[in-house]
């Protein structure tokens, strides 16, 4: 990627965690100094979003950054309010399908499972994030007595939980016991993070089938491990509610099994066969044969954007400059 020197962005969010992962894995993919506008818009402005009026707490005036990133519902209104402002100054982005118009923003990235396309829409098959190979690299050698104790293989179980259209079910629950009583009677530990969507009688379950077995689970209190968790696991199980974790577990090389409950919408399941039909990830059942001797080389969504927005950066100020040459005397052209 041709780098970026000196470039500026806005990030503008609605503070939630996931949505700011993808916007900042984006910019330091980049390599562009960022800076944080969050929007929390009140009454009508949050009631119309994408549509309507920015959130009052937008302060949009020059200087213009090189690049400005939205996500999010909320985020869409100062977007627009960016782009029509700051005009070519400012190359917009929109993260996410933002269910306006293509002229919101210069581009918009959104997830191959999406059905949105056009000449202004990129995809990759995963959202972006901040788990680069470097940073992985440094989180996995860094050490965590708790965790480097554990006999390898180290498994990673990434719990998720209930969702709009996802539910855990008895037999869902009795499946992902067995699933994790046979992989830790294969020989493996157990490094688990649950989420607060994560059901009481799941994480119940979970708790009982991991007793015969090393193991560290994540309680919620104090520091979340789940980093260092995908930066030291031999293999990653993740359960199909969570699409930001499966993208994450897909950066780390490693195998990934995804379990899924019962449910799932169209977009959910088109999401899963795709990485299930090209390798990336294996459906994970109480009769799964767990093995680590297979991967997929990693999924760098981040990285696969920003090279699209810098190539379309360079190419506007090239664009600029050649239109703005010919408006110059013969004589300085020269």
């Amino acid at each position: 990627m041709k780098p970026l020197k000196g470039a500026t962005a806005w990030l503008i969010t609605d503070g939630k965690a996931g949505h700011e992962a993808q916007a900042q894995g984006v910019a330091e993919a980049l390599g562009v100094d960022y800076a944080w506008h969050r929007v929390y818009p009140e009454g009508l402005a949050r009631l119309l979003a994408p549509w309507g009026p920015a959130a009052k707490d937008f302060i949009c005036a020059p200087p213009w950054p090189d690049i400005g990133i939205g996500v999010g519902r909320t985020a869409m209104p100062p977007l627009r309010r960016l782009h029509r402002s700051a005009g070519p100054a400012t190359f917009t982005v929109a993260l996410q399908d933002p269910r306006t118009s293509a002229r919101i923003a210069d581009l918009i990235w959104v997830p191959e499972h999406d059905r949105r396309r056009g000449p202004g829409v990129i995809t990759t098959p995963v959202a972006p994030h901040r788990f680069t190979p470097g940073l992985l690299a440094e989180l996995g050698a860094a050490p965590d007595p708790a965790i480097d104790k554990l006999p390898v293989p180290r498994v990673m179980l990434a719990l998720g939980g209930a969702a709009k259209v996802w539910r855990y079910n008895g037999e869902d629950i009795a499946r992902l016991e067995a699933a994790i009583v046979a992989i830790g009677t294969s020989g493996a530990s157990f490094m688990v993070t649950p989420s607060r969507r994560t059901p009481a009688d799941v994480m119940q379950a979970i708790a009982a089938a991991l007793q015969p077995f090393p193991h560290v689970l994540y309680d919620g209190i104090g520091d979340n491990p789940y980093a260092r968790f995908l930066a030291k696991a031999d293999a990653i199980v993740v359960t199909a509610d969570s699409v930001s974790m499966t993208g994450e577990a897909l950066a780390t090389g490693r195998p990934v099994y995804v379990f899924r409950p019962t449910g799932g919408s169209d977009k959910f399941l088109r999401f899963h066969d795709a990485l299930t039909a090209r390798g990336a990830t294996r459906p994970l059942d109480a009769d799964t044969r767990f093995s680590l001797d297979w991967g997929h080389p990693p999924i760098l969504a981040a990285e696969a954007i920003a090279r699209e927005i810098a190539e379309r950066v360079l190419n506007l100020r090239r664009y600029v400059f050649a239109a703005s040459a010919t408006k110059l005397p013969s004589e300085i052209r020269k």
